[in-house]
C-alpha cells in the first residue's frame, strides 16, 4: 500500500486485497459492538445472560422509583373559603393507608383528630375556629410502603350571628365549696350537645364533673358533693365556631380557673330560730336569726352565696310584695336566690326578735346597725366571715325545698337526676 491512506474506494474495491480489508474492518466492528453491550449489561454470564445486577433482576421487575399507588382526598378542597366549622373536614386514603394527618391554623395552633384504625380515614374530634385559615398535610403509603402526600389550605366561615356564654365564678377568684360552674348563653341554644362538648370542666385534685342544662340558655357544671377545700378548678371555654343554633356561632375561647377555699356550710334552723356556722368540720358559732313570717315563710334546701353587697336597697315590689316594703339601706347583704332570698343584716326590728320571732318576708335576718359601720354585730361578723360560693342550708321552715334552677342551687337536685 506503499504507506498511502486506504480511501473508501479501495476499502470497497473487488480485488483480492480489498476483499480482505472489508472483512477485517467487519469483523473489528462486530467485536465493538459486542463490548459495548457486555458493558451495558453490568457484566455477562457464562451462559450468555443479562448481568445480575440489572434493573430487570430488581423487585421483581418494578422500578425502585415507581410512584405511590396511594391517593390522598382532602375536603374541603384546596382554597376552598366560607368552610363550616364542623362536619366538612375529612381525609381519606384510597389504595394505602394514612400514616400522618396534620392540621393547624396560621398560628400553628394543632387540630385534634384521629386516624381510624384501617387508616382509610381522619376526622377531627373538635369544631374548628370561625373566621380562620388552616392548613392541612397528610401522608399515605401504599402496600409497598411507598408515600403520597398532599397539602392543602382552606379557610372557615366568618359568621353573621353569634352568641357568648356568661360565666361565674370570675377568673382568678376564691369560692365557697358549693360554687357550681354557671354559664349563661347569650342566644338560646338548640344544639346543646356541640355546645356542651365545647366545653371542658377540671379540678386538681380530680374527681368527676358533670354538666346540666336549665332550660336552653343555661349550662351549670358541679361534681356529685360540694368541692373539697383548696380544689383548683379550671374552665376551658372553647366555643369559637360552635353552632348554637342554626346560623348562629359562638365566638369565645378562653380558660378560667378558681380555687375552693375553706369548707363553710352554715345550717339555717326556721324552727329553732338560729344559724350555725360550721367551718372545716367545726362549729365556730351559733347565730339567732329571724326567718320568713307564716305568710312569707322561707325556702328550704341547700343555697349558695351568688352576691355580697354591703349596703345594697330591697323594694318588695321587685319580687311580687308590691309596696309592702321599699329599704333604701339594707346592710350586710349576701344573695341566695333569683327570686329574692338573701341573708342580710337588719338593722328595723329589735334585738330581743332575733332567736324569738320569724318575722322577714322570706330572707334569714340578722342584728344590725344602720350603715354597715358595726363590725361588732352578728351580720357584720358573718358578712366578713363569708365568702361567694360558701353554703346555706334552710331546714325546718314551712315552705317547700327551692328549686335548683332559682340561683346557684343546683345541690337540690339528686345527682342520679342531675347527670340524666
Amino acid at each position: 500500500m506503499n504507506g498511502q491512506p486506504i480511501s473508501e474506494a479501495s476499502v470497497g474495491a473487488t480485488g483480492r486485497h480489498g476483499r480482505r480489508g472489508g472483512a477485517r474492518l467487519k469483523a473489528l466492528a462486530a467485536g465493538v459492538l459486542l463490548l459495548a453491550l457486555t458493558a451495558c449489561g453490568g457484566g455477562g454470564t457464562a451462559s450468555g445472560g443479562a448481568g445480575q445486577g440489572g434493573p430487570a433482576a430488581q423487585d421483581g421487575g418494578k422500578q425502585d422509583n415507581a410512584a405511590s399507588r396511594a391517593v390522598v382526598t382532602v375536603l374541603p378542597k384546596d382554597g376552598a373559603d366560607s368552610v363550616a366549622t364542623s362536619g366538612v373536614l375529612k381525609v381519606t386514603a384510597q389504595q394505602g393507608k394514612l400514616t400522618t394527618v396534620t392540621v393547624a391554623d396560621s398560628k400553628g395552633t394543632p387540630v385534634e383528630g384521629k386516624i381510624t384504625a384501617d387508616g382509610a380515614s381522619w376526622q377531627p374530634t373538635a369544631h374548628l375556629a370561625a373566621g380562620t385559615q388552616y392548613k392541612v398535610h397528610a401522608i399515605a403509603k401504599d402496600a409497598e410502603g411507598r408515600e403520597s402526600a398532599k397539602d392543602t389550605t382552606f379557610t372557615t366561615l366568618v359568621p353573621k350571628n353569634t352568641f357568648i356564654g356568661q360565666y361565674t365564678p370570675e377568673d382568678g377568684s376564691t369560692v365557697g365549696v358549693g360554687m357550681p360552674v354557671s354559664i349563661n348563653f347569650t342566644r338560646g341554644i338548640t344544639n346543646p350537645e356541640a355546645v356542651e362538648k365545647a366545653i371542658k370542666v377540671t379540678a386538681r385534685p380530680a374527681v368527676e364533673i358533670k354538666g346540666h342544662w336549665f332550660g336552653n340558655d343555661r349550662l351549670d357544671f358541679r361534681p356529685e358533693k360540694y368541692w373539697a377545700a383548696g380544689t383548683k378548678v379550671t374552665v376551658h371555654l372553647n366555643l369559637d365556631g360552635v353552632e348554637g343554633r342554626p346560623g348562629v356561632y359562638g365566638k369565645q375561647k378562653k380558660t378560667i380557673t378558681f380555687t375552693i377555699g375553706r369548707r363553710q356550710v352554715s345550717t339555717v334552723d326556721a324552727e329553732a330560730k338560729t344559724m350555725k356556722v360550721e367551718r372545716d368540720g367545726k362549729i365556730v358559732k351559733t347565730l339567732p336569726i329571724t326567718a320568713g313570717a307564716p305568710s312569707t315563710t322561707t325556702y328550704n334546701g341547700q343555697m349558695v352565696i351568688s352576691e355580697k353587697y354591703k349596703v345594697t336597697r330591697m323594694n318588695g315590689a321587685t319580687v311580687g310584695f308590691g309596696g309592702e316594703y321599699d329599704i333604701k339601706d339594707v346592710p350586710h347583704a349576701m344573695r341566695l336566690s333569683t327570686s329574692g332570698t338573701f341573708v342580710h343584716g337588719n338593722y328595723w326590728a329589735s334585738k330581743s326578735t332575733f332567736g324569738s320571732q320569724n318575722v322577714s318576708h322570706g330572707c334569714v335576718g340578722l342584728s344590725d346597725t344602720r350603715g354597715a359601720g358595726d363590725s361588732s354585730t352578728p351580720a357584720a361578723w358573718f358578712y366578713d366571715s363569708s365568702i361567694i360560693g360558701d353554703v346555706i342550708v334552710v331546714k325546718n321552715s314551712k315552705d317547700k325545698v327551692i328549686k335548683p334552677d332559682n340561683g346557684l342551687n343546683g345541690w337540690n337536685m339528686p345527682w342520679s337526676e342531675w347527670i340524666a
